[in-house]
């Protein structure tokens, strides 16, 4: 008898420290989010081939652009800072309504208004441009990578019709690490 009741103590004990655990998680899932998202958006860079003339010189940067989400952008720079991909100095920049595209290599639309990534995903056309997104719809619209949540891990679709419209080329390495690859459509 004395057993038992040290079993359900010591289980509720458990159980509480594991509630503690999972709310403090709970709480910093969106930093931890944000850290992911741009350690891979610093990572597909390196995936991803961009056709003659992508670049102005030989030592330009390579520039990731960021529309709708200021701390994502804030997170981005701090995480390449000092680093590189393929030989060529990282730098990200915040992009707002209306200013041109032409230039950058990667694009993350995130936390825009449907008429705004749409508008944003029209002037990508025709730039050999990385488009990455977080949302089905935004994904739906012609983004070719979308972060999505699988089994509480983030990972990332790809549509490979605006892919090859645009003149880039992603790497079967990151194919093989994409949760599902989208061959038809978009």
């Amino acid at each position: 008898m004395h057993i038992r009741l040290r079993i359900p103590m010591f289980l509720g004990g458990l159980f509480f420290l594991l509630l503690m655990a999972c709310a403090v998680v709970r709480a910093q899932a969106p930093e931890q989010e944000r850290q992911v998202k741009a350690a891979y958006l610093y990572k597909f860079a390196g995936f991803v081939d961009w056709p003659d003339g992508s670049f102005e010189r030989p030592d330009s940067p390579l520039l990731i652009g960021v529309a709708g989400d200021t701390a994502l952008a804030e997170q981005l720079e701090l995480s390449v800072a000092g680093h590189s991909v393929n030989g060529r100095v990282v730098q990200v920049k915040k992009v707002r309504r209306g200013e041109p595209l032409a230039g950058l290599h990667v694009l993350y639309l995130g936390g825009l208004d449907k008429a705004l990534a749409q508008e944003m995903l029209v002037a990508s056309r025709g730039l050999a441009l990385l488009t990455v997104s977080d949302s089905d719809e935004v994904h739906a619209m012609g983004s070719m990578i979308n972060f999505v949540m699988a089994r509480d891990r983030m990972r990332f679709d790809v549509a490979l019709k605006p892919v090859a419209q645009a003149h880039i080329r992603i790497s079967a390495r990151m194919l093989l690490a994409a949760y599902r690859v989208q061959t038809e459509g978009a």
